[in-house]
């Protein structure tokens, strides 16, 4: 999908998911102003949308969480999960700085830091589509594939939304 008028964001995110050998599609749905309406513009439900949240451990220590699109991340199981009494949401600046992207557009793919990945265990088995570092860009593949890819531990951290 290399265009010129694709951001750097769109650039990394579509190298890194071509580097990876996956097989995937990056298209252009347009800039959505709700999770609902970007799973409209991409023809899926928005079960099939993950989004990829970055949570911060401690100073300087990130991860990324990938959550479907009708959950959301269950704070107490994750927590457990990673032996640690405190976990937050970094500003989104502070997550710009930590991955590259913006807030809405984030993706583990091309982030400027390898961040460990976290996929909720409602996530493989299927087809998904996730941000591709532009808004209103988006990238499609086997759920297991981007997990394969990614090294991503599956792990139930969410609960329904």
């Amino acid at each position: 999908m290399s265009d010129a008028n694709e951001t750097d964001g769109a650039r990394r995110a579509r190298e890194a998911l071509e580097a990876s050998g996956i097989e995937h599609t990056v298209a252009r749905y347009g800039r959505a102003n709700s999770l609902a309406e970007s799973a409209a513009l991409r023809g899926l439900e928005p079960r099939d949308i993950i989004k990829t949240l970055v949570v911060r451990r401690g100073s300087g220590d990130y991860l990324f969480v990938l959550v479907p699109g009708d959950r959301e991340i269950s704070w107490p199981k994750l927590r457990e999960h990673l032996g640690v009494s405190r976990l937050s949401m970094p500003p989104a600046d502070k997550a710009k700085d930590a991955t590259g992207y913006e807030r809405g557009t984030i993706t583990p793919f091309g982030s400027t830091t390898a961040w460990p990945v976290i996929a909720d265990a409602t996530v493989p088995g299927r087809t998904i589509s996730m941000g591709a570092g532009e808004h209103g860009v988006g990238a499609t593949a086997a759920a297991d594939d981007i997990i394969r890819a990614l090294d991503a531990e599956v792990v139930d951290v969410t609960d329904p939304a």
